[in-house]
């Protein structure tokens, strides 16, 4: 697979207990999803480490999917066409975000970030291992982890230790805002990042107005990439229906604002207008599809993050059958 190419791609398996995967409605999720013109999906799944300061990550029987899980679903998915990213994330059972998981940055902290980056390396490369075996196009290599991107040494030792393993490329994911901080964006083959820029000044901001705040984005985005030489990814990029939601597009706690497909719609219009003919950007992983969808009769009342049945799929639709 040529690491430059455009991906239409969605996000697909996040939050679901094992055997999810091999259920009837994961299926019938699937070829919706490919209905909407994707070509490739992220497949994501976590498991659990205890809390942010722990050293050892463990196989969750409850919400890490088993690796036949993972391959009946790599298996569906290449089977009605789509390519797949394989991504496996850790998340700290506390409920503190993942970007916390870490130690100091001193001295008597080595041993602790030593065990944590042994055991991630080898939560890693089990699953390098599955992506190799089954003929994944693209492995996700970590998800927001931000206190430990300064680890230079560490994660270069981990990059290479996951190419002995997986011959394909590799996409580190970042957060938005601090992609700059990742000095070690010249060992993976594409830059990826959760882009849950705020990009509404008000609730019910239209699309031009989103996509007027999308410029200095794009500037600074291409900045990363003329220093680095790779192709940049939305590998997390999304916005919930919900007013208000394009100010915060990450949000997925506030459940009592009021429906707006609108919202949602021109946050994707404006995403899609203001990166898609930028020749060094690489595509998107949208988030997210569900493994198992709302009815569509319920569509505009559901406030999440899915596109199904609502304005933003219709967007994606027209955008997802262009050339690119």
């Amino acid at each position: 697979m040529n690491s430059t190419a455009f991906m239409k791609g969605m996000t697909h398996g996040w939050d679901s207990q094992r055997g999810a995967y091999r259920q009837p409605y994961a299926l019938d999720s699937l070829r919706k999803l490919k209905e909407t013109g994707s070509e490739w999906i992220a497949l994501s799944f976590y498991t659990y480490q205890a809390n942010t300061h722990a050293t050892e990550i463990p196989f969750d029987y409850g919400h890490t999917m088993t690796d036949r899980d993972i391959e009946f679903a790599v298996n569906q998915s290449k089977a009605l066409g789509l390519k797949v990213c394989l991504k496996p994330v850790v998340n700290s059972r506390d409920g503190i975000w993942r970007a916390h998981i870490g130690f100091p940055d001193e001295e008597a902290a080595q041993p602790y970030w030593d065990a944590w980056f042994e055991s991630y390396g080898n939560f890693l490369c089990h699953y390098a291992e599955i992506a190799e075996e089954l003929g994944c196009e693209m492995f996700c290599i970590g998800c927001e982890m931000a206190k430990t991107e300064s680890r230079k040494a560490e994660w270069h030792a981990l990059i290479e230790r996951v190419r002995s393993i997986y011959g394909g490329p590799l996409v580190y994911n970042a957060n938005h805002g601090s992609e700059e901080g990742v000095a070690w964006f010249d060992q993976v083959d594409v830059i990826g990042t959760s882009a849950y820029y705020p990009v509404a000044r008000k609730p019910g901001d239209g699309e031009d107005a989103m996509l007027a705040n999308w410029q200095p984005v794009r500037a600074k985005l291409r900045r990363l990439h003329e220093k680095f030489g790779k192709p940049i990814v939305f590998m997390k990029i999304g916005c919930r229906s919900a007013l208000g939601c394009a100010s915060m597009p990450w949000d997925y706690l506030r459940t009592e604002l009021p429906a707006s497909e609108e919202e949602q719609a021109n946050f994707y219009g404006s995403v899609l207008r203001a990166f898609w003919d930028e020749p060094w950007f690489g595509g998107f992983f949208w988030w997210d599809w569900s493994v198992r969808l709302y009815p569509l009769e319920q569509a505009s009342a559901d406030t999440g993050f899915d596109i199904y049945g609502k304005k933003a799929e219709r967007v994606l639709r027209e955008w997802y059958a262009k050339t690119r």
